[in-house]
């Protein structure tokens, strides 16, 4: 039983970590990088539809995204939703492909950016938190209820802190590599 609740902690965190990746990859580094457009939604007739399934997007260079629309009536559209999307890019249409210039990251933005990845941080390791609460909160019952020992309460504490701990751990490393990633110029 115990065990259980030790894997699907272990299970939960995970999710959290990889949640937190992906919200990573999203942030902008100066280099190009397919992720970057990977929330922008497009109008498919009439229907909002993310742009990976209405265009094919590649990285032409260190600094350029590629973006090439399955359909030719969808050029414009699709140059309208990046250009809306919030993300300060500014698409060049040549014919059925559109070009997407990644223009260079200032000090302030590359500050404002840390911030929020901090911010992306905490909530990974809040999130985390709760789901040791959730784990604890469940060996608590098993011990009210007489399934367990208060030995393997107290094991089991020290395991799923264990656990926490080390999915803490590689938030704040992912932290520090996107940190330091976002400041090199």
């Amino acid at each position: 039983m115990i065990n259980e609740i030790k894997k699907d902690a272990e299970a939960r965190m995970g999710k959290s970590l990889n949640s937190l990746r992906g919200e990573l990859s999203k942030l902008r580094t100066g280099r190009a990088n397919t992720a970057l457009l990977d929330h922008v939604q497009v109008d498919y007739y009439g229907q909002k539809t993310p742009l990976n399934q209405v265009a094919g997007i590649s990285v032409s260079d260190a600094q350029t995204l590629t973006v090439a629309a399955w359909e030719k009536p969808m050029v414009p559209v699709i140059e309208k939703a990046i250009m809306e999307s919030g993300l300060g890019l500014n698409p060049v249409t040549a014919g059925e492909v559109i070009r997407v210039p990644i223009p260079p990251l200032t000090e302030d933005r590359r500050k404002e950016m840390v911030k929020m990845v901090r911010q992306e941080g905490e909530n990974a390791k809040i999130a985390m938190r709760n789901i040791r609460r959730d784990a604890l909160g469940h060996v608590k019952e098993l011990l009210k209820d007489k399934e367990i020992t208060e030995d393997e309460d107290k094991r089991a504490h020290d395991d799923i802190q264990k656990i926490t701990d080390r999915f803490v751990a590689d938030v704040d490393a992912m932290l520090a590599t996107k940190e330091k990633e976002l400041m090199q110029i």
